[in-house]
């Protein structure tokens, strides 16, 4: 596969370098070229990660770094774990993985199920569908709190005319109550085309040939779709999901913009959490065992769920 590649490099070489070439096999020339890419991925993702673990078991804080840095075992992972603050906020974190996902879910399947059925317009549409997704998440959160501003804002308006709600009463960033599902809004209305795009994709990889036979045996639409269409297309709404659920695992920018993560810590996520404690609190060590119980928690269900996911595939 890669003699003509090579046949040209020594053509253009000096006999000197050509003879070395020659003597090469593809596989050994194929390592030279990619070499020196593996070893500075691994420099740049490897090394952070044992340094980041090495910090957790320690006291280390970045704006003090001539103090003297002990070990301190487990320490940090046992204050993390029995910490009740930190738990809020994993709960907030699930609150928000979950109805951000379900959301997505149903409304991008039902949106790629309605643009798969050819009708005029449907390009044009499916364009307007994905302008979302293309915009930067600090200009969303920026543009969904004047959105949500109780004075002049557009969806308290919206919400008052069919509630009936004086629209000046009340704040969708600033109620307890209201807050988790104002950022629930906003992401699902950005991302959803992503999970859309996705199901449209496993829609239209379906044979035609197979409607047909289905339609040759008297199969209802209904039973075609439980028995074909849900089947077929359920491999790539699973990986929207996985997706989707490391994306919004890590969230932060889209929160700041909206919340900041209040009212009070009510939608302070993980990610926001974390970086409170490195940044702002600057417990190096500490934020370091977040990070690391973070990461291999995300592992963990990940691996777990790419399992669950190559059984669906293999059916």
């Amino acid at each position: 596969m890669l003699q003509p590649f090579i046949d040209k490099l020594v053509q253009k070489t000096p006999s000197s370098v050509s003879s070395r070439v020659r003597g090469l096999s593809d596989k050994k020339l194929a390592w030279l070229f990619v070499g020196p890419t593996i070893l500075l991925l691994l420099a740049i993702n490897i090394f952070p990660l044992i340094w980041t673990i090495y910090l957790s078991f320690t006291n280390y804080r970045v704006n003090r770094p001539n103090r003297d840095v002990k070990w301190v075992d487990l320490r940090n992972y046992e204050r993390i774990l029995t910490d009740s603050d930190i738990w809020q906020t994993m709960q907030a974190t699930a609150h928000f993985l979950i109805s951000t996902i379900v959301l997505q879910v149903v409304i991008g399947f039902t949106l790629a199920f309605l643009i798969n059925k050819k009708f005029k317009g449907n390009d044009l549409l499916t364009t307007l569908i994905v302008l979302p997704m293309m915009l930067s998440p600090a200009v969303v959160g920026n543009f969904w709190t004047f959105l949500y501003q109780p004075q002049i804002g557009l969806f308290n308006y919206v919400i008052s005319f069919f509630s009936g709600i004086d629209p000046s009463s009340f704040s969708m960033i600033g109620d307890v109550h209201l807050a988790p599902w104002a950022i629930v809004i906003v992401d699902t209305w950005m991302w959803t085309p992503f999970v859309m795009l996705i199901c449209l994709a496993g829609l239209r990889s379906i044979p035609d040939s197979i409607y047909e036979a289905a339609e040759c045996d008297r199969a209802s639409q209904w039973r075609q779709f439980w028995t074909i269409t849900v089947p077929m297309v359920l491999p790539f709404l699973m990986l929207a999901v996985l997706f989707r659920g490391i994306e919004n695992f890590k969230m932060f920018d889209l929160v700041v913009q909206l919340t900041g993560g209040g009212p009070g810590s009510l939608t302070t996520l993980s990610s926001i959490d974390l970086k409170r404690e490195a940044f702002e609190k600057w417990k190096t060590g500490y934020s370091s065992a977040y990070a690391v119980i973070l990461f291999v928690t995300v592992f963990g269900l990940a691996s777990i769920y790419v399992k669950a996911l190559n059984k669906v595939k293999d059916r």
